[in-house]
């Protein structure tokens, strides 16, 4: 070895460290250098995964060596390397058995004796692998200069961190491509489907209010598309490049709603262990869709107020004003004038929300929408199920479009995903069209005043549990049934089901706990 030699080879790895290339590809550039050097006939690159070192790169070992995987208990040459912070050489006689055994390309793959030497390698002061130098003939590492060796294994730990930076960049470019794409992909699917009168209506609201700077607020019953509705607004609106942030109001408890949207700083309370952005800051320059506003409770519905006023919010803890350019939409199944009424809901900030209400209209006042989004749905579900075609018999055309849909476009969506599945499981998802019956569909098919004489007459429910039933156990069961059923009605919305009972959410919530819902 001489200094030009490690001069040329510390020039090589240095260059690589900036170039785009594979780690593996690296690792190996990286060895070749170690060779050029250092005297050694093979040399290893040794990953720590837990209790196993993994080899990343080898060079003068057999191919094999790469599927290899060594656990640090079982070698503990290997062992004595990885537990020290200084290169370690082992004699020539050592009788610590060799993990490469076998391995060294000589003419009769046996190691015999032999010289033997490495470094652990560490990352951020934290323990990474090992690298690893053997040469056939006993005494070759005698010349070796130990300061040069540590030189080298610096650089090798640098040209790892590096390796890693990269990957991770790499993987983040990746990621933000996949978003991009993704979003392109959901404006696509995210348009308003449908050609009834009120949904042309609905178009062309959102198209007149989207240019503008005013805060809307999307008005419908559950499942009739109103996030939907709000992302189309967002997209043709001069803010479409910048984020919609989504901020469920039913969700936010009241502990820390005050913290989801504006954010806190370190030591505001306990728990708050850093400073964070809340929902207003991510929102800058961009839209903060409100869902199911009307759920918001009243202390946070005055400071939601203040900054919609002033275009300022405060982080919790702190005293410092951070301005705002944030174009808020807000959405709601609530009636909120009956709310105000009530006194649930601020007038004040109803007003505020209300300069430009939209209404999303219901799919029951859709007409033939219904079968335009059902194809839209089997479309989805023959890709989501593997299936060739999915077909609607004529008479399930017909009951689709009699319905009432209590619950909108999400009802019918997850309705035909379930008959979907039934469907496949009973015609056998090889068959070249797979038609959705009746019986697939999950409605209760009754009678129209016009195909009966009379209507049925209404049967009085027994109430009255069968003996042997304790109070407490019958209590619970119609408790579990009335739950159960109100769950269905308001397609699992617990703020909605919450209010139809008549009781406190934390109430429902321990109720459902306790009830095993």
């Amino acid at each position: 070895m001489t200094s030009t030699n490690f001069f040329n080879a510390l020039v090589s790895i240095v260059s690589d460290l900036p170039k785009e290339m594979p780690a593996e590809h690296r690792y190996k550039r990286l060895l070749d250098a170690l060779q050029q050097s250092f005297p050694c006939d093979a040399a290893c690159v040794l990953r720590l995964d837990g209790h196993i070192l993994e080899p990343l790169a080898v060079a003068g070992l057999s191919d094999d060596t790469m599927g290899r995987h060594f656990a640090v208990e079982e070698h503990p040459r290997l062992a004595n390397l990885l537990h020290s912070r200084e290169p370690v050489r082992f004699p020539s006689d050592s009788e610590l058995p060799d993990p490469y055994d076998g391995l060294v390309e000589t003419s009769d793959h046996l190691l015999h004796v032999h010289d033997c030497m490495g470094a652990s390698l560490y990352i951020d002061n934290q323990p990474w692998g090992v690298l690893t130098l053997d040469a056939t003939l006993p005494g070759t590492f005698d010349k070796i200069d130990p300061i040069e060796l540590r030189a080298f294994i610096s650089l090798t730990e640098a040209t790892i961190k590096a390796a890693q930076r990269i990957e991770v960049l790499e993987a983040r470019v990746i990621k933000e491509q996949q978003v991009a794409q993704s979003l392109v992909e959901s404006h696509k699917k995210n348009e308003l489907m449908g050609n009834s009168p009120p949904i042309k209506r609905l178009k062309n609201e959102i198209k007149t209010v989207a240019q503008s700077y005013l805060t809307v607020l999307i008005l419908g019953e559950t499942g009739v598309g109103k996030e939907l509705v709000a992302r189309q607004i967002q997209t043709l609106s001069s803010r479409g490049g910048q984020p919609l942030v989504y901020v469920n109001c039913a969700a936010l408890p009241e502990g820390i709603a005050e913290s989801e949207l504006f954010g806190h700083i370190k030591g505001a309370f306990s728990g708050a262990t850093t400073n964070r952005s809340g929902k207003f800051e991510l929102a800058d320059d961009g839209t903060l869709f409100l869902d199911e506003i009307g759920e918001l409770p009243l202390t946070i519905q005055a400071k939601l107020l203040r900054a919609l006023q002033s275009g300022e919010i405060q982080r919790v803890g702190s005293d410092t004003h951070i301005e705002v350019d944030v174009r808020v939409i807000a959405a709601t199944n609530r009636d909120l004038q009956q709310e105000v009424a009530r006194g649930r809901f601020r007038a004040d900030l109803y007003h505020r929300l209300s300069v430009y209400p939209i209404h999303v209209p219901p799919l029951r006042e859709r007409g033939n929408d219904v079968l335009l989004l059902a194809g839209h749905f089997l479309e989805i579900n023959q890709r989501r199920f593997g299936v060739k075609r999915l077909r609607l018999a004529p008479k399930a055309k017909k009951i689709l479009l009699d319905y009432n849909w209590p619950g909108n476009v999400r009802e019918l969506e997850h309705l035909l995903s379930r008959a979907t599945l039934k469907a496949t499981a009973d015609q056998g998802r090889d068959l070249h069209s797979i038609i959705i019956e009746p019986q697939y569909l999950d409605i209760n098919v009754q009678h129209t005043p016009e195909e009966s004489d009379a209507p049925p007459a209404p049967t009085q429910p027994n109430l009255i549990p069968s003996e042997g039933i304790t109070l407490k156990n019958a209590v619970d069961q119609f408790q579990q049934e009335l739950i159960a059923d109100k769950l269905q009605t308001h397609n699992g919305n617990l703020a909605a089901v919450a209010r139809d009972l008549g009781i406190n959410r934390s109430n429902l919530y321990r109720l459902l706990k306790r009830l095993s819902l």
